[in-house]
């Protein structure tokens, strides 16, 4: 089960830092990322980080502004969202797959506004 905290509403250029809680045995397992969806628009991927957060990759559309983390021993996965832009709202949705057999989790989703 992935637990993403509440998102919110936030002025441009603004931050918000969005954790997701994994109800899992080994965290360490799973490849996490971040993804969203706007109004009327298909999910896009945002970020994702490897098992032992060697690896960060990021949409060329948040690099530079988002910042994708990791806390192993408190199974969390975080993403620092600065400098944010009204097109930036959408629901974030945190990821889970699991590096041996591939399948994948998803939360719930959390609302995040930008206001210009």
């Amino acid at each position: 089960q992935l637990v993403e905290s509440e998102g919110g509403l936030v002025q441009a250029v603004g931050s918000l830092r969005l954790s997701c809680a994994a109800s899992v045995r080994t965290f360490s397992n799973y490849a996490m990322g971040w993804f969203r969806r706007a109004p009327g628009k298909e999910r896009e991927f945002v970020a994702v980080i490897s098992r032992s957060a060697g690896a960060t990759y990021y949409s060329d559309s948040v690099k530079g502004r988002f910042t994708i983390s990791r806390d192993n021993a408190k199974n969390t996965v975080y993403l620092q969202m600065n400098s944010l832009k009204p097109v930036d709202t959408a629901v974030y949705y945190c990821h889970a797959r699991f590096s041996y057999s591939g399948a994948t989790y998803w939360g719930q989703g959390t609302q995040v506004t930008v206001s210009s």
